[in-house]
């Protein structure tokens, strides 16, 4: 069978490839999720067992409520919700704490999710600027907090900082940077939509007040999907519950929490996502073997002449920007298929996931492959650069790798 209902391909990418598609990587659905997305693939298979209070994280067959407890626990925080993506966890933190005119700092490599969400609200995105090294500080978020109050008159409502930014992938000091938000007595969110599920992330040591994931992207979960972690102090805020009373028929739904719209994932999207846990839970213990993994592969594009990696580097991270326009780009210029003749050689060889036709600056992503994947991706590399004749410094990757 090729086609579901006659005209939608299946999708075989991760059976048949290695994909290294820069943000499919640690959402890859293990075993388990794929089961439960046929088990509970009807929309309120999950709500079989509902009873009053008839909320979400109340049912207990199947143990929704548990894992909700789990969840908190995992990221120590102290209350938890399941959320339809990290987006929605930025919308309910913003529309709880933001007014119009408001001001949020957020960091110059912002995902535009952070800024929908504030501009939902009514308030103003004011970003802090990266230093020479593409890193968001401490010192300079603090400048900026200081800049938006001589500016406005009062103090920014809320900081969010990404940990791991989408652009580059470098790693920001989340941890002093909570600091200085409190110093100002600023509640801080923590944005962990490509950290949380992948490595330990652990709320409290941080300093966060809010820590946002996502399920899809990086907790092995089907889309959409996410979390949305909490203290005691500001859960009754953001998971405030409804005050509102019909004028006619005087109704009241005061269980039902009004930033989470009553409830939030349902079907297989939730049971995939708590199918995938226990392998979630553990696989953060192995983090430093994925950069590891990372690094060996990013320095064996760095052995192939004229490549340069953008992100920081040692990389810290399994996402990595990486240009090849002094290698693979020269290529391209002079060959009949331009950029795409790279996705033909990859794909070839059964490598997929790098953006088709980019031979510039792309991205990829090593998260969740073998060592063998890894070392089998950096050999395709270089004998692709060896078939057009571009310089292998294998005694410089050696080197780099020691």
């Amino acid at each position: 069978m090729r086609k579901i209902a006659d005209s939608i391909d299946i999708r075989s990418r991760e059976e048949t490839y290695i994909n290294i598609q820069p943000i499919q990587a640690a959402g890859r659905l293990t075993p388990e999720a794929r089961k439960a997305l046929i088990a509970y693939g009807d929309g309120y298979s999950t709500c079989d067992a509902c009873r009053k209070p008839f909320r979400l994280d109340k049912i207990s067959t199947p143990p929704i409520a548990p894992f909700h407890e789990q969840l908190a626990s995992f990221l120590n925080m102290d209350v938890a919700r399941v959320v339809p993506g990290a987006r929605r966890g930025f919308q309910a933190v913003t529309s709880t704490l933001v007014n119009k005119g408001d001001s949020v700092i957020v960091s110059a490599l912002a995902h535009y999710t952070e800024f929908l969400a504030v501009e939902e609200a009514g308030g103003i995105v004011k970003e802090v600027p990266l230093n020479e090294h593409k890193i968001v500080t401490a010192d300079a978020t603090a400048e900026k907090i200081e800049a938006v109050s001589q500016e406005t008159g009062k103090l920014p409502v809320l900081v969010m900082i990404d940990h791991f930014d989408y652009q580059f992938a470098n790693e920001h000091d989340v941890k002093s940077i909570a600091k200085v938000a409190h110093q100002y007595d600023i509640p801080f969110l923590y944005n962990g939509a490509y950290t949380v599920g992948v490595r330990p992330v652990n709320g409290k040591d941080i300093g966060a007040d809010f820590v946002v994931g996502s399920g899809h992207k990086s907790m092995a979960a089907p889309a959409p999907s996410g979390v949305l972690a909490t203290t005691d102090e500001w859960a009754s805020k953001v998971f405030r519950t409804t005050q509102t009373v019909g004028d006619v028929t005087k109704r009241k739904f005061g269980i039902k929490e009004v930033e989470m719209l009553g409830c939030t994932l349902m079907g297989s999207t939730l049971i995939g996502m708590m199918a995938s846990f226990p392998t979630v839970r553990e696989r953060v213990n192995h983090w430093e073997d994925e950069v590891k993994k990372s690094n060996y592969l990013i320095d064996g594009l760095l052995a192939i002449e004229g490549g340069r990696v953008v992100s920081e580097y040692p990389r810290k991270h399994t996402l990595s920007k990486v240009d090849t326009s002094g290698n693979f780009d020269k290529v391209a210029q002079n060959h009949k298929r331009k950029g795409f003749f790279l996705s033909d050689e990859l794909s070839s060889r059964g490598i997929v996931g790098e953006f088709a036709g980019a031979t510039r600056v792309w991205k990829l992503n090593t998260y969740g492959l073998s060592w063998e994947k890894v070392r089998y991706v950096v050999d395709t590399f270089q004998d692709i650069a060896d078939k057009y004749e571009l310089q292998v410094n294998k005694e410089t990757e050696l080197q780099v790798n020691k």
